[in-house]
């Protein structure tokens, strides 16, 4: 998979992705772009965006754009608060499809992408 990191993600956990094509917002010279535009940007070059913007799935209509999106979800926006998703985020890569939105949290009692509650 081609997949974008966000700039609200840290940039090192493309190295957490092995097998796939992992390049940051901030690499592809995209930096600062509005969620609409980047998302633009991004349709015909990848097939992943991942992001922690909980939001972007409501403020954006993600059915224009040719990508899926995984959306992390973490106590703060540090490397090793999203290593415990790294086993998540893989088999989902190799699961997901275009015009999904997957919600990953490594937040006990939040829901996991399946629609259960996490302990």
């Amino acid at each position: 998979m081609r997949v974008l990191l966000d700039e609200s993600i840290p940039r090192h956990l493309k190295n957490k992705l092995p097998g796939h094509q992992v390049v940051t917002v901030t690499e592809q010279g995209w930096r600062s772009k509005e969620n609409g535009e980047l998302l633009a940007l991004a349709s015909p070059v990848f097939d992943v965006f991942i992001t922690a913007d909980q939001k972007l799935q409501y403020q954006q209509n993600l059915a224009s754009v040719d990508l899926a999106v995984i959306v992390l979800v973490a106590y703060k926006n540090r490397l090793v608060d999203y290593l415990p998703l790294v086993p998540e985020i893989l088999e989902t890569l190799d699961t997901i499809r275009t015009g999904q939105v997957v919600r990953l949290s490594a937040v006990p009692g939040s829901v996991d992408r399946a629609g259960r509650r996490k302990r």
